[in-house]
């Protein structure tokens, strides 16, 4: 008796190896996947203006990187005691004007640097829902908790979304022609906007995703939402919120994303790595014991002989 639905994946011809950089944009659920890379040590920049759920929010930064349009005094406002950015996520708010702008403008040249370089750019927009501005009509990342009544909320149709998601990639590819993206949409259900309103945003932004990718090079989909909706199809599989996965399904989907993305190559090296995680956040009976000092030392031996063959890979 079968019990559950699979979504078919087949590996990708290019797929995710130790020597290739990724960059991981969009919203809460990017974090997860991107988590994943960070412990198993990947070359990865996660979300570095923090989470984005709309994709004229990502568009907005991306056009700010390539212009090299450094963040100044307009682009900043206080409220509740702290300096805010509508372009960015509450992370970079601060008490100090100057350091949230300092903040922002070392992101911004650092995600400069990495374009040109990347391997790999993995976006997830969460919703077809914006907030914009009343005064400028600009669709803002973050609303800061500003009065409602600033904004309108607006459900962008499927062609302004494909426009924006187009412009994402050919901005990417200005950067990188060889650079991969791939899109996935977050299984994060946005109720608070309503059940109706958040599958209304779902679809419009798979329908509009799938648009784009059919007519651009180096474009892919991985099906996250699809498999957190039809095979994680219980609330088991969900936080205490009954919104976000838990993680029995965030492990899921990522054995599902190595399955499609990662080398099989990196797996010997994956599985090496977890050894030393785990024995880094080991916490001993003794930690003074001559057995503890032996257990660190094989440790740094073991990331000792990985650096040999990656510097790159750091430990904490």
């Amino acid at each position: 008796m079968q019990l559950q639905t699979h979504i078919p994946l087949k590996p990708e011809k290019k797929q995710i190896g130790y020597s290739d950089k990724l960059l991981l944009l969009g919203s809460c659920f990017v974090e997860n996947i991107g988590k994943k890379l960070d412990y198993y040590k990947f070359s990865s920049f996660l979300n570095p203006f923090g989470i984005l759920f709309h994709p004229q929010a990502v568009l907005n930064l991306l056009e700010r990187v390539e212009q090299q349009r450094e963040f100044t005094e307009e682009d900043v406002f206080f409220l509740n005691e702290r300096w805010h950015c509508y372009e960015v996520h509450s992370d970079f708010s601060n008490p100090s004007r100057e350091t949230i702008l300092a903040n922002l403008n070392k992101v911004l040249y650092a995600v400069h640097e990495s374009l040109k370089e990347v391997d790999y750019v993995v976006i997830t927009p969460g919703t077809a829902w914006a907030y914009e501005l009343r005064n400028t009509h600009r669709v803002v990342a973050n609303c800061h908790k500003v009065p409602q009544k600033e904004f309108n909320k607006v459900l962008w149709s499927v062609p302004a979304l494909q426009r924006c998601l187009r412009s994402i990639v050919d901005l990417v590819h200005r950067y990188n022609q060889k650079a991969k993206i791939i899109f996935t949409v977050s299984p994060v259900r946005h109720l608070k906007d309503g059940f109706v309103e958040n599958q209304r945003s779902k679809a419009c932004l798979l329908t509009a995703v799938h648009d784009t990718i059919r007519d651009a090079v180096n474009s892919l989909y991985f099906p996250s939402y699809e498999i957190m909706m039809d095979e994680l199809r219980d609330y088991r599989f969900y936080n205490a919120d009954m919104v976000h996965p838990n993680e029995v399904a965030i492990d899921y989907i990522w054995e599902k994303f190595k399955e499609v993305w990662i080398d099989p190559k990196a797996t010997e090296l994956m599985g090496e790595i977890d050894k030393i995680q785990k024995g880094l956040a080991h916490k001993p009976f003794n930690p003074n014991s001559e057995q503890h000092h032996a257990f660190l030392e094989k440790i740094q031996n073991k990331i000792k002989t990985i650096q040999k063959q990656y510097p790159s890979i750091k430990f904490s």
